[in-house]
């Protein structure tokens, strides 16, 4: 119930809706295919119309209820109702955020590439774009009670008039430390782990080795070089040898 885990049921649920989605608009599902609702109208005023292939998001999104949410909704017990909730909650997220970076693409029909009409379709952002949004909503994600009262609310008891939105990722117990190796929960810890020492970013020795520091040992690469065809009919190849640091976590 951690926050990480509610990232990775938002993002699985998001990609679950991009993949379907992207697969209807190619035609590669005898199930779906383009968004029909969107093949007539647009704004003659403003000199376009409605055309092309929009993405049919509809049927993503509803695939998608249907593929994870199901499973969970067919689990009893009170043990792991609020659990149950905030999982499907995020997946809902994952979707909303899908949806909510939908776009709209035109192309231009006129003399000499002059924009006198135009044809336009919604489309789905890229994976990358939406992946970056939900990163987002994980580092503010809002932790709920675990003891489900007809709804989600939050932990904190004087910020609970504030609404938890479709888009925001809830958790409900506060990640463990996985600095540490922990075999029971499954975390390897990160030391031994290879870092950058020059990155300030995740990756970086001083993120990384969570403040331990970090050892240097230097490797030698030996590697065929320069490697030339000569006729006929072999290749010839220098030995090079490279020498660099590697700095692994204390």
């Amino acid at each position: 119930g951690t926050k990480e885990t509610a990232f990775i049921y938002a993002v699985t649920s998001a990609g679950l809706v991009h993949s379907v989605t992207r697969s209807c608009s190619a035609g590669n599902m005898t199930e779906c295919s383009c968004d029909v609702n969107l093949r007539h109208g647009g704004s003659a005023s403003e000199g376009w119309h409605w055309g092309g292939c929009s993405d049919d998001i509809h049927y993503g999104m509803s695939f998608s209820r249907k593929f994870l949410d199901v499973p969970f909704k067919n689990i009893t017990g009170k043990s792991g109702s609020g659990l149950v909730a905030m999982n499907l909650h995020n997946n809902e997220a994952g979707r909303q955020a899908v949806a909510k970076l939908m776009s709209v693409d035109c192309r231009c029909h006129g003399v000499s590439g002059s924009c006198a009409v135009k044809t336009c379709w919604k489309t789905m952002s890229s994976f990358e774009k939406i992946g970056r949004f939900l990163k987002d909503k994980y580092e503010n994600s809002i932790q709920v009670s675990d003891r489900l009262k007809k709804k989600l609310r939050r932990k904190e008891k004087s910020q609970r008039k504030i609404p938890i939105g479709k888009e925001d990722l809830l958790y409900v117990n506060k990640s463990p430390n996985y600095c540490v190796e922990d075999q029971k929960l499954g975390i390897p810890g990160t030391q031994g782990r290879e870092c950058n020492r020059t990155s300030q970013g995740p990756d970086g020795c001083n993120l990384l080795c969570c403040g331990r520091g970090y050892n240097t040992h230097v490797v030698r690469h030996v590697e065929r070089c320069e490697c030339k065809f000569v006729w006929c009919c072999y290749v010839r190849c220098r030995r090079c040898e490279t020498m660099t640091d590697v700095h692994t976590c204390k």
